[in-house]
C-alpha cells in the first residue's frame, strides 16, 4: 500500500465495516460497471481480479452483467485471472453497462448481494454511478451487513470532484487529437476553411481544454464554463473573420455542453431529462456549424468551407493508452487493499498526488469544472490567442 494515505480515517471520517476481518477463503467479491463507456474499464476489472487472486489468494469473484440492474435481472459470470488476461486490450467493458443512477431498485440490489453471500462490491462508474454506490452502501449499513462497498471513478469528462484525475481521461484527450488533426487538415486544404470539432463535456470542458493545449492547431476553444456570444465586437463571428483573414483557415473545438443557452430552438427542451436524470443537450456542434455557415452566406463578404467532426463515441470506446493502464492498475490495487482492510463506503482516487480513500459523500458533492480564472485557462487563451468573450465591464454579451 505504498503511498496510500494512512490517516484517511481521521481526516475524512472513513468508516470500517463493524468487526470485519476478511480471510481470503471467505471473500466473495463482485464487480459491476455502470454509466457511459470509458477507456480503461476492462483494465480495472482485470487488475481487481488479479489483485485479489495474486495478492490475497481470493478465488471467488463474480462479474455482474449489465450494470446495477444486473444484480437482479441478469446472470453473473465467474472471473478468474485466466478469464480476464487479455481484456485490457479491448475498449468498452466485458460486463456490459447501464445507467449509473435512477431506475434501479436498491432493495433488490442489496437483496441479491445478501442472497449470493457477496461481501465485497467493486463499483466502476462516473458521478451518477458513485451516487448509486452511496445509496447501496447506506442500505447495506442500515441492514447491518458486513459488506465492503468500494467505488472506482471513471469519467472521460474528468468531472468527478476531489480527485486529481479520472481514469480514461488521458486516453480521451489522446483520441481527441486525431479528430482535431483531421479538422486541421481539412481546414488548411481549402481557402477560408473552417474545421469544427465537438468533444465530450456536458458540464466540464476538461477534454476540450487539454486537447486544445496539446494540439496547438486549435484557434478557438469553447467550453460550458465560459459563455460566448456570436455577433458584435469581439464576438465569435468577428473572431472567425479576423483569423481567416490572417491565416486562411481555422479550427474550432467546442465541448458538447457549451453554448446551450444560445440555442433558441432548444428552449422547449432545456429542462427535459433522460432516464438517468441528466439534462438533455442539443447538438451544439451542428447548431454552431450551421450558424457560421448562415452568417457568412448572408454577409457575402467571405466564402467559407466548413467541415464538422463529431468523434464523441470514438473517444470513449477505444482501449486505454499506457499512462491510463498504469493509473487503472494503481486504482484497482488501492481498491483491493482498502476492501481487504475492512474499509467501506469509499471511492479510490489520487488527491494532490497521493492515492487516497474518499468517502462517498465527499465524492458526490457536485461536478468538477474548469476554473476560467485559473492559470490553465489563461494558458489556453494565450495559446489560441482567442478572446475571452467578455465585454470591458466583465459581463457576458448575448444575442437576444
Amino acid at each position: 500500500m505504498d503511498n496510500i494515505s494512512r490517516n484517511v480515517e481521521e481526516e475524512t471520517n472513513l468508516s470500517q465495516t463493524a468487526n470485519v476481518y476478511f480471510d481470503s477463503e471467505d471473500v466473495h467479491a463482485c464487480i459491476v460497471t455502470c454509466g457511459g463507456l470509458c477507456p480503461g474499464v476492462n483494465t480495472v476489472i482485470r487488475e481487481i481480479v488479479c489483485g485479489l487472486h495474486h495478492m490475497y489468494g481470493v478465488n471467488e469473484v463474480l462479474g455482474i452483467e449489465g450494470g446495477y440492474s444486473g444484480f437482479y435481472s441478469r446472470n453473473t459470470i465467474p472471473l478468474t485471472p485466466k478469464d480476464v488476461n487479455d481484456i485490457h486490450k479491448r475498449g468498452g467493458t466485458i460486463l456490459g453497462t447501464s445507467q449509473g443512477e435512477g431506475g434501479n431498485d436498491t432493495g433488490k440490489i442489496v437483496d441479491s448481494i445478501q442472497d449470493r453471500g457477496i461481501n465485497q462490491v467493486y463499483i466502476l462508474g462516473g458521478d451518477g454511478t458513485q451516487r448509486g454506490a452511496s445509496v447501496i452502501f447506506e442500505e447495506i449499513r442500515r441492514r447491518g451487513l458486513k459488506v465492503s462497498v468500494v467505488g472506482i471513478p471513471e469519467s472521460v469528462d474528468n468531472d468527478i470532484p476531489v480527485i486529481d484525475k479520472s481514469l480514461g481521461f488521458d486516453t480521451a484527450v489522446e483520441e481527441a487529437q486525431r479528430a482535431i488533426n483531421a479538422a486541421h487538415v481539412e481546414a488548411e486544404s481549402t481557402e477560408n476553411g473552417i474545421g469544427v470539432v465537438k468533444l465530450m463535456g456536458r458540464f466540464s470542458g476538461f477534454i476540450a481544454m487539454y486537447a486544445t493545449l496539446a494540439s496547438r492547431d486549435v484557434d478557438c476553444c469553447l467550453i460550458p464554463e465560459s459563455p460566448f456570444y456570436l455577433e458584435g465586437p469581439c464576438g465569435l463571428f468577428e473572431f472567425i473573420r479576423k483569423r481567416l483573414t490572417e491565416n486562411g483557415h481555422m479550427v474550432i473545438v467546442i465541448a458538447e455542453g457549451a453554448g446551450q443557452e444560445l440555442i433558441s430552438e432548444s428552449l422547449s427542451a432545456m429542462n427535459k431529462q433522460d432516464s438517468a436524470g441528466n439534462k438533455l443537450l442539443q447538438d451544439v456542434g451542428l447548431w454552431l456549424s450551421q450558424k457560421i455557415k448562415d452568417h457568412f452566406a448572408e454577409s457575402k463578404k467571405m466564402a467559407i468551407t466548413l467541415k464538422y467532426i463529431d468523434p464523441t463515441y470514438m473517444v470513449r470506446a477505444v482501449p486505454s493508452i499506457a499512462s491510463d493502464n498504469v493509473y487503472c492498475t494503481l486504482l484497482a490495487q488501492s481498491a483491493v487493499h482498502g476492501a481487504m482492510a475492512g474499509y467501506t463506503g469509499f471511492t479510490v482516487g489520487v488527491v494532490n498526488g497521493r492515492h487516497s480513500y474518499i468517502p462517498f459523500y465527499r465524492i458526490n458533492e457536485g461536478e468538477k469544472k474548469v476554473v476560467i480564472t485559473d492559470r490553465m485557462w489563461a494558458r489556453l487563451l494565450s495559446s489560441t490567442n482567442q478572446p475571452s468573450f467578455l465585454n470591458p465591464k466583465g459581463t457576458q454579451l448575448t444575442k437576444p
